[in-house]
């Protein structure tokens, strides 16, 4: 699932591909999408983007024209910039291709005057992410733990009261209200470092901690990779600022959806699915990846879970083609070549005879052409004697 440090590349992305491209045109949809239209047209218009935590805003600003207000009003043409706000889900991020090469799971696209067309696409193959026409950053998350740490920091020391604290550091840490960004693979890398047991009391690990300190400064720094297994210094909330930052440095390395290369961002790792590691289920159900004692508030009975063999599948199809059955257009002709036969499909119950009945079946299809050769040597010796017996009676009227 994406991260802070994915969405904040994605914006990157889109900033670069899209800087000097002018748009046009409608927002469009995809059919098969359950998220809300996008109400904006405009004749040009320019598309920039920023992130925060888990989200990216793309902001879609209209062109100053020297044509008439009133005639682009009745033409149906937006004058006012729009932000639309999106979340990835699982499986969420931006493209940008030609029109003929537009993926098969693009559910927002939008087009660029210009030919041929290019289009900027989201593109979210499991369809759990979303967007919102005219939206703002969402009021129940935090800041960002990248680019408003001192914001970050102050909005945790100050409400460590809250009964969300209660629970084990490693779910606390998923709770986007106070960690905006963090995620499964973060939260697993940043314990490890500091050498913290995924399910202790999360009060344990932050209580003491002050408002300021001399991490914070809201720039991306340039972070050198630290050898596997070396411990860290500094305090958790510390780390939740640093290491997002040092997957942001990978660059495209760590989100690249065109070569989709993932060797430097798998190198980086030192915990998260990293063999030698240990795993567990959380009380929710997310995996968490740690070294040694899992700590008290570790659930009762949980299971490792097991490694299952993934076989890479094709991406659905929204075409026609999904309406045919499983086996494909070949099963359909073959059962339209039936229709037309009239012959009947026959279910395997149906096919299994008895050794007795197939025996008789057999010898019924033996013995059918002796028993049509009497039937016809009788045909033929009736037809004859009828033939006979006519002659004769002639005969004997002509006698008389």
């Amino acid at each position: 699932m994406p991260e802070g440090p994915e969405l904040h590349l994605a914006s990157l992305y889109v900033n670069k591909v899209c800087d000097g491209v002018v748009f046009t045109g409608p927002v469009r949809k995809s059919e098969v999408s359950k998220n809300p239209d996008v109400p904006f047209t405009c004749e040009a218009y320019f598309i920039t983007a920023t992130s925060r935590g888990k989200e990216v805003k793309l902001t879609l600003m209209p062109i100053k024209s020297d044509d008439d207000p009133d005639q682009r009003a009745k033409a149906g043409q937006v004058a006012q910039p729009m932000d639309v706000v999106f979340r990835f889900g699982m499986s969420g991020y931006f493209r940008f291709t030609r029109e003929d090469e537009l993926p098969k799971h693009a559910h927002l696209r939008f087009y660029t005057n210009e030919k041929p067309c290019r289009v900027l696409s989201f593109v979210d193959t499991r369809r759990f992410g979303s967007w919102q026409p005219n939206g703002t950053w969402q009021a129940d998350r935090g800041p960002c733990v990248m680019f408003e740490y001192k914001e970050f920091r102050e909005n945790i020391v100050t409400h460590l009261s809250d009964h969300a604290f209660d629970r084990p550091i490693c779910e606390v840490l998923l709770n986007q209200k106070y960690f905006n960004g963090i995620g499964n693979y973060l939260r697993a890398e940043i314990l490890f470092r500091l050498n913290i047991p995924p399910f202790v009391p999360a009060r344990d690990v932050l209580d003491g901690l002050q408002t300021e300190d001399l991490c914070g400064d809201n720039k991306v720094k340039e972070i050198t990779r630290k050898p596997k297994n070396k411990q860290e210094t500094g305090d958790l909330l510390q780390l939740c600022h640093a290491v997002p930052l040092e997957v942001v440095n990978l660059g495209g390395k760590g989100y690249d959806p065109e070569k989709a290369d993932y060797s430097g961002f798998e190198a980086w790792l030192q915990c998260y699915n990293v063999d030698g590691m240990k795993s567990t289920r959380d009380h929710n159900g997310r995996t968490m990846w740690f070294a040694g004692d899992p700590g008290p508030m570790a659930p009762k009975n949980s299971k490792s879970p097991k490694a299952i063999k993934r076989v890479k599948k094709e991406d659905h199809d929204y075409t026609d083609r999904k309406k045919l059955g499983r086996r494909g257009p070949e099963s359909t002709t073959k059962k339209k070549a039936m229709k037309e036969e009239g012959g009947t499909k026959t279910t395997k119950k149906e096919n299994k005879v008895c050794p007795k009945e197939s025996k008789r079946k057999k010898n019924r299809e033996v013995n059918a052409p002796q028993r049509e050769t009497r039937s016809s040597t009788r045909r033929r010796k009736s037809s004859s004697a009828d033939i006979t017996a006519g002659s004769q009676r002639r005969n004997v009227r002509m006698a008389k």
